[in-house]
């Protein structure tokens, strides 16, 4: 018996193309794993809503479906143009932006623009990249509120497209009023994962965790990497400690950057990630020609590909699936992809082979993770309050699945972003005896079909039940092994078996 389970995650991006309960379904079935609320469109109650149905779904497909909720942050962009219209820029002409000018009367030589601090933020020589760099103009002065610039890449340029800074530098805070309100809505509304869009520094992401603890909340915190000045050496370790994930958001991040860099600062934040023990998700751009196209693009198959190879804990779909043709395709097309790479050997683990623990959980962790690499394992059981133990062993490259065991549905779904983590609902409460603990685990991974009689498993959890960082004990057996050392009468003290 062989099940293969695909081990990268798929995030999907709500929009009016998967919103309908019917849509919402296929994109689920199709193999989306957490769902993703772009808090940069829509209201509250559309949000609320969307997330409520995912909700019911997951419920009605017997699945645990995270949500993501993605804030804003401070776009920086040009105001409106005169009547709407769009204008052609050309190369060496002059253009104006300036803060001060009228929000809704941009034409051919100047825009306004809705950043105060812009005519502070940058200087003579500056380079400014506009519509996702698609745009490029050099900054010959500042007087007053006004950017004067010289295009050097000419395009054509609407309302509201986005201003990035070529090598960073721009102050606008992360957390703005309207990302301050969004975040108690998603607290409100229960998300898993918090997005945090254009941090600067740890700092940023401290302030939003001490929003959330004021509320009440522990729901994971992602950064965003998209600002040149936050992969700098020092600041990107501050920023992935302050986290519980990081999002590799290739977009603004690009802009900001260059796209020829890319490639190289994917790898290494994955990589940095997954040393600091944190959850890592690519993004932007993946398989975009699938927002009018059934099928993606060879390119597009091979980038998804990479980041499965690097290492990445999930790949993410935004238009694609939010406002596309083809939502549920889409997922598909990803999870193939993800598929196939996952066939190609990666080298064994070294996370952390020469390092000293400091913790009992995270070394049983990893040591039932060398175990099962240099073992004939067939899968992992991990007994968890929080979903520490399954990311820990994550971080080790193995193609053998995770299983996630705990009673907490936040738990549940919160597992859901980790690589090769699968969470069971398991309620362990009441089980005295490890025998027969032992054997109501391996009678749920038989009744799901997911080992034989002969296969040989691994099961980490602690000897008091329901405490967190409580994992310190690793067994090693066979199922038949475990089987057979539980009391005939085994169920008898299994609360939860004797449930209906």
């Amino acid at each position: 018996m062989s099940k293969v389970f695909r081990r990268t995650k798929i995030i999907a991006t709500l929009g009016p193309a998967s919103e309908s309960p019917e849509v919402l379904e296929k994109v689920l079935r199709a193999g989306a794993d957490v769902v993703r609320l772009n808090f940069s469109h829509g209201t509250a109650d559309e949000h609320r809503a969307r997330a409520e149905r995912v909700r019911v779904l997951a419920r009605k497909l017997n699945r645990h479906v995270a949500i993501l909720a993605d804030l804003q942050g401070p776009k920086i962009r040009v105001a409106r143009f005169k009547d709407n219209r769009k204008v052609m820029l050309e190369v060496g002409q002059k253009f104006d932006l300036d803060t001060a000018f009228p929000s809704d009367q941009g034409d051919e030589t100047q825009v306004g623009c809705s950043y105060e601090a812009l005519p502070r933020d940058v200087r003579k020589g500056d380079v400014l990249l506009l519509n996702d760099g698609l745009i490029v103009m050099a900054v010959d002065e500042v007087v007053g509120t006004r950017v004067k610039c010289t295009v050097t890449v000419g395009g054509v340029l609407s309302n509201h497209k986005g201003i990035n800074k070529q090598g960073g530098g721009l102050s606008a805070p992360a957390l703005t009023d309207k990302d301050k309100q969004d975040l108690r809505t998603a607290v409100d509304i229960g998300a898993d994962y918090l997005a945090i869009s254009f941090p600067r520094s740890r700092e940023d992401m401290d302030e939003a965790r001490r929003m959330l603890t004021e509320l009440g909340s522990d729901m994971g915190l992602v950064a965003k990497v998209e600002r040149a000045e936050a992969i700098l050496e020092g600041t990107i370790e501050g920023i992935i400690e302050a986290s519980d994930a990081i999002m590799v958001a290739r977009g603004d991040l690009g802009v900001e950057i260059g796209d020829a860099r890319l490639p190289h600062v994917q790898k290494r934040l994955i990589q940095l990630a997954r040393t600091f023990n944190k959850a890592v998700i690519t993004a932007t751009q993946m398989m975009e020609s699938m927002i009018s196209n059934p099928v993606p693009t060879r390119a597009e198959v091979s980038d998804v590909a990479n980041a499965v190879f690097d290492g990445t804990d999930a790949v993410m779909l935004s238009a694609e699936t939010a406002s596309g043709d083809y939502p549920d395709l889409a997922v598909k097309a990803m999870a193939q992809v993800c598929l196939e790479a996952e066939k190609y050997p990666r080298e064994k683990s070294k996370h952390r082979l020469h390092e000293r623990f400091e913790r009992i959980d995270e070394t049983v962790a990893l040591s039932a993770m060398y175990a099962a690499n240099h073992l004939e394992v067939r899968a992992i059981g991990a007994l968890t309050e929080t979903g520490s133990t399954p990311l820990w062993m994550s971080r080790i490259s193995s193609g053998i699945p995770i299983y996630a065991l705990t009673a907490h549905e936040k738990t549940c779904r919160r597992v859901t972003l980790f690589r090769g983590v699968y969470p069971i609902s398991f309620n362990p409460i009441g089980i005295l005896d490890h025998a027969v603990l032992n054997r109501a685990i391996v009678e749920e991974f038989m009744r799901r079909g997911l080992v034989d009689a002969e296969d040989t498993i691994i099961l980490t959890k602690g000897d008091l039940m329901g405490t967190r960082g409580g994992t310190n004990a690793m067994k090693i057996a066979t199922i038949s092994e475990i089987l057979a050392a539980a009391p005939d009468d085994w169920k008898a003290h299994c609360p939860a078996c004797q449930q209906p």
